[in-house]
């Protein structure tokens, strides 16, 4: 600050004060934004040393005491310089160009470029700084750079509100909580979104389609919002029920993590008790009626999953997670996916890759398999070449492949037992399992004749016709018929409550950029998995290390 200070030609008794600053601070206003008064006593002590030092240095040196001469300060006018035969111009009245000397415009387009939490510090350094950092232009540009921001100007004009105060009170205070985040249900999990839209920041809880429409758009539904409409300082409201925006509470619990509460619960009430408020849940997280679901267990799961999501009353706390990122050499574009979970609907599942391997974990889940938890994993230097059509329609046929690779899988990684695993063993009972998680039956990379995974992604053969074998279940009929290539896998498979996990092996279909499926050999069952195309903001992840850190701590959170 004191090189701010010298820059602009600042001296101690010009400093910049905030008078009466104690009696007329803003309560409300980020205490990073606020202008800090000890900064500004620091300053001014270390002018007045600085001028103080000086003072000294040349007293001390005086006349002819080998004082520094300073070419124009120190001589007069004319003067000679000794065996140089020339004379020094007059400079004593020679003025130094600071900031202070540009023009205002050419201040505000400086200024307008610097990040809105440098702007209160410049604000110190004098009186004429404090005067233009209040332009308008300066901070309409920091909330549209900053914050992808595209105001409304006619309603900031109809609510008062300036750039300036929707920067300092909403927008800065508020930004640890953009981004995308997952919730603390349970099991069920959930994907949040913390936008700024418009003028107001909205938490948008995004949900799968109805099930088993898989290739529908994302639902999404507000759960707060922030904004200052009523005030001139942020205020929180709750969007969960029907009745309209109430009060609500938001707190920032730690570094990547925070919780939302109502203050209202009672306006999450129907008038027609709970009976009512299960049918409307139904029909907007099913679309249909109880009577028109006549699988009893899928009922029981439906019911249940009512009755333990009710109980929070949007009262959460919220988890920060990343986007995965994209590297070259990667099968596809990593992102998340829809898919099809039997009798549990649709859930989401971010598809992610590392190296030889490729990892599906949940986003959403259910009582068998958590979310967090990984429900897929994909050996990627192992692939499978499927048989002619005719053959593909043969449950045994598919599953001799892949068991062909899974006893390989189990040899090299443990020799001791490599007699005791034969093709077919897997496959049998596990009553009552479910469609879930991980894989992680990791098996080292070994050489194959595509290459590993770096040859599957820049030479991919051509499409081939595919078809489930018979007897395999398909929550939807309406599959892709032709594949690009297939991997040996494996999936994750549990009883109710996360008991007995078991990985079991499977193949993984590539259908096009933003399709792949997988079959489920023990449960015979096949699950498609659709891209989500929405724009998720503020999600991508700052660093790899960042991405594997959150990746590996998911886990932990439902387990």
């Amino acid at each position: 600050m004191a090189a701010c200070a010298r820059l602009c030609g600042v001296g101690q008794s010009r400093r910049c004060r905030r008078r009466q600053r104690k009696n007329q601070r803003d309560p409300d206003t980020d205490p990073e934004l606020d202008l800090d008064e000890e900064e500004e006593r620091i300053v001014g002590k270390m002018q007045a040393e600085g001028s103080a030092r000086c003072t000294a240095d040349t007293a001390a040196s005086g006349p002819g005491k080998g004082a520094i001469s300073v070419p124009g300060a120190a001589t007069a006018a004319g003067t000679s310089v000794h065996g140089l035969g020339f004379e020094l111009p007059d400079t004593t009245k020679t003025t130094r160009n600071t900031l202070l000397d540009l023009p205002p415009e050419i201040l505000v387009a400086i200024f307008s470029s610097l990040p809105g939490t440098a702007l209160p510090n410049l604000a110190l350094v004098c009186k004429k700084f404090r005067q233009i950092l209040s332009t308008e232009t300066i901070w309409r540009r920091r909330c549209r750079t900053e914050f992808g921001m595209c105001e409304d100007l006619r309603k900031m004009e109809v609510v008062g509100l300036s750039s300036k105060d929707l920067y300092v009170k909403l927008l800065h205070p508020n930004r640890h909580i953009l981004g995308l985040w997952q919730p603390d249900i349970g099991p069920y999990g959930g994907l949040l979104n913390v936008v700024v839209d418009g003028l107001f920041i909205i938490g948008w809880m995004f949900l799968p389609p109805h099930d088993p429409r898989v290739d529908d758009v994302m639902r999404r539904r507000p759960l707060f919002r922030i904004h200052m409409w009523e005030t001139n300082k942020a205020t929180v409201e709750c969007m969960y029920g029907h009745k309209g925006p109430h009060k609500g509470d938001i707190q920032i619990v730690k570094k990547d993590e925070f919780s939302t509460k109502c203050n209202q619960t009672d306006h999450h009430r129907m008038s027609g008790g709970r009976q009512e408020e299960f049918r409307t849940w139904l029909e907007e997280e099913w679309g249909r009626t109880l009577e028109d679901i006549f699988n009893e267990h899928m009922q029981e799961l439906i019911l249940m999953k009512f009755i333990y999501t009710s109980q929070y009353d949007n009262c959460l706390t919220y988890r920060r997670i990343y986007l995965p990122p994209y590297l070259p050499g990667d099968l596809l574009r990593p992102g998340l996916f829809k898919g099809t979970y039997g009798s549990h609907g649709l859930e989401i599942v971010m598809l992610s890759f590392h190296g030889r391997r490729a990892k599906g974990t949940k986003l959403t889940g259910d009582p068998n398999v958590p979310a967090g938890q990984l429900t897929l994993e994909i050996d990627l230097s192992r692939p499978i070449q499927l048989p002619e059509i005719e053959k593909q329609r043969s449950m045994e046929e598919l599953s001799r492949l892949v068991m062909e690779v899974h006893g390989q899988v189990q040899r090299e990684s443990n020799p001791a037992q490599s007699r005791s695993t034969e093709p077919g063993a897997e496959g049998q009972g596990g009553g009552g399992r479910e469609e879930n998680q991980n894989g992680l039956g990791a098996a080292p990379a070994t050489t194959t004749t595509t290459e590993g995974a770096e040859a599957s992604t820049s030479l991919l053969p051509a499409p081939q016709p595919f078809v489930l074998p018979l007897g395999v279940m398909a929550r939807n009929e309406i599959y892709p018929r032709t594949c690009k290539i297939c991997f040996y896998g494996t999936g994750l498979i549990a009883g109710h409550g996360f008991t007995s996990p078991e990985h079991t092996p499977g193949i993984f279909i590539l259908f096009d950029d933003n399709r792949f499926g997988f079959i489920w050999l023990e449960l015979k069952s096949f699950s498609l998995y659709s891209r989500i195309t929405d724009k998720l903001q503020y999600a991508e992840a700052p660093t790899l290390e960042a991405f594997e850190e959150m990746l590996k701590n998911m886990q932990s959170w439902t387990s």
